[in-house]
């Protein structure tokens, strides 16, 4: 249950904004964004059909069309297929609602069964423009999206996707699967299952400098424990650490603006970018694999990669520590 020799890197690109994720993005900006991000030499693509109703995949796939396919590692993800219809009524999202406004108008079914599972990979082929997927993350079952159900939704995708995705791996189609969501019960759910096996798992916005101390009372234990790589996705939690004003992809509230501003000002101190803390505090737990951030602009990746490798003095990380913006139980780089 590893992603070693899979992952190409500590940084990759999370294409959720390029779904039209509260805004509507200029399709020239998404593809130069992405553009960008080989530019930068990222070679980490992660997307889903449920950005923008497959609107992320669409604008990925045509820059990845010219790139050489075994340059580069792909993962999508399953639990949403895109009809062809159009939906007419707002969207059902549980606490996501209005998220992908602006994506594409195709009705998508919430369906993790293996049927489904083996139609949304292919379709995610189709509009990728490629033959092979490199990793495959089953979406969004978990209870910000399905309230009090989610544990049908669990065992749906048990039976399921789980099941498809365990036999792929082992015929070869492709390298690896795991869980893809926002909440830490269903991953640790599944760590407790003496099968099928994941490879990895995907965690968005439970292990950044808002968000933490969650993941740190059980889950990233229990995957130390059992040797289980994480990628952590979101770690700018929705954007207010990038100097946006969304947190867990709604408004901040006053409390994380608060939380927010004495990081800056602590970063301003030592100064250091709030993206270098963020994306360096993220992959100092021995768990964290990697980190893909999200972008709609070019110029922002060149802010990630730089991020990655600039020099964070460990008194700043002490001073972290000193000042209660962290919890006592985050591992920090230089074991601060």
């Amino acid at each position: 249950m590893s992603l070693t020799g899979i992952l190409p890197g500590k940084l990759g690109f999370g294409t959720a904004p390029l779904g039209n994720m509260f805004r509507a993005i200029p399709e020239a900006e998404a593809l130069a964004t992405v553009e960008a991000a080989w530019e930068q030499g990222v070679r980490l693509y992660d997307t889903a059909p449920f950005y923008g109703a497959g609107l992320a995949e669409e604008r990925l796939g045509r820059v990845l069309a010219a790139k050489p396919r075994d340059s580069y590692v792909l993962s999508t993800k399953v639990g949403r297929v895109i009809l062809d219809e159009h939906e007419s009524a707002a969207r059902e999202l549980g606490e996501k609602g209005g998220l992908f406004e602006h994506g594409n108008p195709n009705r998508m079914l919430h369906v993790w069964t293996a049927e489904a599972t083996e139609r949304s990979i292919e379709d995610s082929l189709k509009r990728l423009g490629v033959d092979r997927l490199d990793i495959v993350w089953v979406h969004d079952i978990a209870q910000d999206f399905h309230g009090d159900r989610w544990l049908n939704k669990f065992e749906e995708a048990r039976t399921g996707a789980f099941r498809v995705l365990s036999r792929l791996r082992d015929e070869g189609v492709i390298k690896a699967w795991g869980l893809g969501v926002n909440r830490t019960e269903p991953i640790e759910l599944t760590l407790a299952l003496d099968e099928p096996r994941p490879d990895g798992f995907l965690l968005a916005g439970r292990y950044t400098l808002l968000d933490h101390e969650h993941a740190l009372q059980r889950l990233l234990p229990m995957a130390q424990e059992r040797g289980v790589d994480m990628v952590v996705g979101g770690p700018y939690s929705s954007g207010v650490l990038a100097g946006g004003t969304h947190f867990e992809y709604q408004q901040a509230p006053a409390h994380i603006v608060e939380k927010v501003g004495r990081l800056k000002a602590l970063t301003a101190q030592h100064g250091v970018s709030v993206k270098a803390a963020a994306l360096q505090f993220a992959l100092a737990h021995p768990a964290t694999a990697a980190v893909i951030p999200g972008a709609t602009r070019p110029s922002r990746i060149a802010e990630d990669t730089a991020a990655l490798d600039e020099t964070v003095p460990a008194a700043f990380w002490q001073d972290l520590r000193a000042a209660g913006l962290v919890s006592p139980a985050a591992p920090l780089p230089y074991g601060a």
